[in-house]
């Protein structure tokens, strides 16, 4: 009993800090562009659907165990890290009423799920962007295609620690249903956040908010 009422206060601190990042991340969007700027609307609301979409599309066999494609790392780099955070919200809330998370879990995984791997992609492409040449290959392989392994496989990794340290799943339970997945999605992950930037900027360079033909292509 001790132990469910302490996870209990800790679901209800992560909801609360969740509560706290995302309006300090969203007081400095501008919420009128969505009105005005039919451009921003059709890429904010249309990224989560899509994510949304993806997420629903999901494997496991024990609950919260699950895997799905992420796609949380070409989003960041569509959008912009903070449009980024509030499109991925829309799909987590949007997930969780269709019940394919618990409410009781929305706090983490928005911490463990959404902040963490968003963060790590853009801190990818801050460091690329300052400290290394702005070289097209560089930004498709270290913005999109590597941190796309690496935000699916942080998740699954923060998510296995917390399941465990719940105490709902043994630590073998989660190793053998839920990690040893973890392999099998770093590349597919990684292939399909890298096509989708690849893509867009051949395509539709103009979407992309952190890419510009000048730095990438100009002057190479």
């Amino acid at each position: 009993m001790e132990q469910t009422s302490y996870f209990t206060d800790l679901q209800t601190l992560a909801g609360l800090l969740s509560l706290a990042i995302f309006y300090l991340v969203s007081k400095k969007l501008i919420f009128s562009r969505l009105i005005s700027d039919k451009k921003c609307q059709h890429l904010v609301f249309g990224s989560a659907a899509l994510v949304f979409l993806l997420w629903m599309f999901r494997t496991g066999i024990y609950d919260g165990l699950t895997v799905h494609f992420l796609w949380l790392s070409a989003l960041p780099l569509l959008l912009g890290f903070r449009w980024a955070i509030f499109s991925a919200s829309l799909a987590l809330i949007g997930v969780t009423l269709f019940g394919k998370e618990s409410v009781e879990m929305l706090g983490v995984n928005f911490l463990l799920g959404v902040l963490a791997p968003i963060s790590l992609t853009y801190g990818f492409y801050s460091l690329t962007f300052h400290k290394l040449p702005r070289h097209l290959f560089i930004y498709i392989f270290l913005c999109a295609f590597i941190p796309g392994a690496m935000a699916i496989g942080l998740k699954m990794l923060a998510l296995s620690g917390y399941f465990y340290l719940d105490g709902v799943y043994s630590w073998q339970v989660i190793a053998d249903n839920y990690l040893v997945l973890t392999t099998l999605m770093l590349f597919p992950e990684a292939m399909f956040n890298g096509m989708t930037i690849t893509l867009l900027i051949i395509y539709k360079p103009e979407w992309v908010y952190t890419f510009y033909d000048k730095l990438y292509l100009d002057e190479q």
